[in-house]
């Protein structure tokens, strides 16, 4: 995947820099790479989606008993 932003003329290195930053965070390599950092095993990915799942479940909860 090539990453690349085009420099039009009259932009400034600096706000070609800052729509590079802006693409790469909209894609997500960074997350990406960090995710690939370490290996995780299995059971402890299944474990962090569980978790995940009951975080939003009860944020979920929460706000139905404020609405009440």
């Amino acid at each position: 995947m090539a990453l690349y932003v085009e420099i039009k003329d009259g932009d400034s290195f600096e706000n070609a820099l800052k729509r590079f930053k802006k693409f790469v965070e909209m894609e997500g390599v960074l997350s990406e790479y960090k995710k690939h950092l370490r290996y995780t095993p299995p059971s402890e990915e299944k474990k962090e989606r569980r978790a995940a799942l009951e975080r939003k479940l009860r944020k979920l909860n929460v706000n139905k008993d404020k609405r009440k």
